[in-house]
């Protein structure tokens, strides 16, 4: 038996308890405190789990060089044996931290061997290699992540009825309303979150499906799209945590009449952005066409359900092009073809590629392949 004044009074204090960890999350550092938090990020097993963990560093830190590198279990994440399970992260990209503000700040890491090998799921370390083959041609991407919210409890979009479905497509894509956009909170906040740490998002938008939206990250050159699409996956996948929401890259979440969640890759180089560019894209194009199975291998777990030619896709068993479609896989904008020059989008990545395949693949075939 509790009195009801002890019973107010326990209530006041589990109250002041939870505002006590809001208020420490938010706590700026005392004036004289010079070290700092880094959360180092890197990429499970599955080769689509993100993994981090924060260690303290003596102080501000400006440069890669100036990391150390660190160690994780590997056993745990399925990149290691338990009986030798010691996995080295390498720093390669710094980012501010949104969550801590300050001068702490993100680390995108690849992993390595103790013997200094990079290890099966490091695909980093074969994109990086085939960058700087060329860096000279100036390798431009933009990447389209398409991503779906869903409700916690029952892993259905978040806004749909419980086991039932909204009305048809239609009103959602770029839409705005309570019956239209759910889920913008998040969105907006991860926005900001990826401005703030210095990823280069160019914007972002609601999808043909409820629930679904999309953001984009370039121009980023060479190996920097794939650190960038990684760190913006990390932020968006702690702001959902936050929420109590689930992020699915799953490139159909939802079977039937809907769409499903890609991951486009816009792609130039210095030759296709400059006078006589039409031609170098126009190879290109052919390039594609020739390694269509190679690449189609590489785009992503599950693409074959969303690669049917209906959805705005095309079919996975059959290379397309056109000028300003979106059923083909391969779309030329409007823009290039009228100046002769500019970009291309490959539309058949799913929403769960790996960019340092996908971005180093579509590089290797157009730029340094000779058929």
């Amino acid at each position: 038996q509790t009195k009801r004044g002890e019973h107010h009074r326990t209530t006041r204090e589990i109250a002041s308890m939870a505002g006590t960890v809001d208020d420490l999350l938010r706590l700026e550092m005392p004036a004289d405190e010079k070290r700092i938090i880094a959360e180092y990020i890197w990429v499970g097993g599955s080769g689509l789990d993100i993994r981090s963990k924060p260690r303290t560093l003596p102080g501000p830190v400006k440069a890669v060089s100036e990391l150390p590198k660190w160690n994780y279990d590997g056993s745990s994440t399925g990149q290691a044996p338990g009986e030798d399970s010691e996995v080295i992260l390498y720093p390669q990209a710094i980012f501010r931290d949104p969550f801590r503000g300050g001068d702490n700040i993100l680390v995108m890491c690849d992993c390595y061997t103790p013997q200094r090998q990079p290890i099966p799921t490091n695909t980093r370390y074969a994109a990086n290699k085939l960058f700087e083959q060329a860096l000279d041609t100036e390798p431009w991407f933009g990447l389209e992540q398409e991503y779906t919210l869903l409700e916690k409890e029952h892993k259905w979009p978040l806004g749909w009825p419980v086991n039932g479905y909204p009305g048809a497509q239609g009103p959602y894509y770029c839409g705005v309303g309570a019956d239209k956009a759910w889920g913008r909170r998040i969105v907006d906040a991860h926005y900001k979150a990826c401005v703030y740490a210095g990823i280069k998002i160019s914007g972002t938008n609601g999808e043909v499906m409820p629930g679904q939206w999309e953001f984009q990250v370039g121009p980023a050159i060479g190996i920097e799209a794939g650190d960038q699409l990684w760190v913006a996956r990390y932020l968006l996948e702690r702001i959902t945590e936050l929420e109590g929401v689930i992020l699915s890259l799953d490139p159909k979440p939802v079977e039937g009449d809907w769409n499903g969640a890609g991951c486009h890759c816009n792609f130039s180089t210095k030759a296709m952005r400059e006078d006589g560019g039409w031609e170098v894209i126009m190879q290109a194009v052919t390039n594609l066409e020739l390694r269509h199975q190679e690449h189609i291998k590489a785009y992503g777990e599950g693409n074959e359900r969303r690669l049917t030619g209906r959805h705005e896709t095309a079919s996975m068993d059959k290379f397309s092009w056109a000028v300003a479609s979106r059923g083909t896989s391969v779309r030329i904008g409007r823009d290039t073809e009228a100046k002769k020059k500019g970009y291309m989008e490959d539309r058949r990545p799913a929403s769960n590629m790996d960019p340092y395949v996908v971005t180093s693949l579509v590089f290797e075939t157009t730029t340094l392949w000779k058929p």
